[in-house]
């Protein structure tokens, strides 16, 4: 029988963007670097992050402090919305207005976004072969940071909605062989000074 052993998932969403997303803010950098140095200890040997560019820096800023692990682009770890929630999955309140804004994103967006999303789960959850536990980093987007937190908890695939992951904060999840996933930390953004928190976010999901 192969050895599993567990798999430590640092999760983060990309530094702030530039208003057309090319790049990052000065803001932006500064999360990215203050999150480098806070995982500058910790014992990470690859950093996955998406395609464009907003991850895709926010994975080199961080990698700086991380002597030794390489850059892994990856199309699953990009930006796409998960699952498109049935009408009947929402509250009725706010059930049309939830679905006319996801119908709002980008065709491939909506259609290629459930199989990536199955593909992530594939390539980034689990224990891991060896007798050696791994410790990995994720750079992604707000919706797969929601989606592997929903799934890490069992919850139902609409209630990746209204799970919010701000710039650079950071979540970790362990997969122990055996065992049910564990979200040791959630959003955690104690490396960033109150000015870093939550940009991009309106005022009412602060705290």
């Amino acid at each position: 029988m192969t050895a599993t052993a567990a798999r430590y998932l640092y999760i983060t969403r990309h530094g702030q963007a530039s208003e057309d997303e090319s790049t990052l803010t000065e803001a932006g950098r500064r999360q990215a670097a203050l999150l480098g140095g806070r995982l500058s200890g910790a014992p990470i040997t690859a950093i996955h992050h998406g395609p464009l560019p907003r991850a895709e820096e926010t994975a080199r800023l961080i990698g700086a402090h991380l002597a030794g692990a390489p850059l892994v682009r990856s199309e699953p770890a990009g930006d796409y919305l998960p699952y498109l929630p049935r009408r009947e999955e929402l509250p009725p309140e706010s059930a049309d207005e939830t679905l006319a804004r996801l119908a709002g994103f980008p065709a491939a967006e909506r259609e290629q976004g459930p199989g990536l999303a199955r593909e992530a789960l594939a390539r980034f959850t689990g224990a891991v072969e060896g007798d050696e536990p791994r410790h990995e980093l994720l750079v992604t987007h707000n919706f797969l940071a929601a989606w592997l937190v929903r799934a890490a908890l069992e919850a139902p695939p609409h209630r990746w909605l209204g799970l919010n992951h701000t710039n650079a904060g950071l979540t970790v999840i362990r997969y122990a062989p055996g065992r049910a996933p564990s979200l040791l930390l959630y959003n955690d953004t104690g490396h960033l000074p109150a000015d870093l928190r939550w940009t991009d976010f309106p005022p009412e999901l602060h705290v």
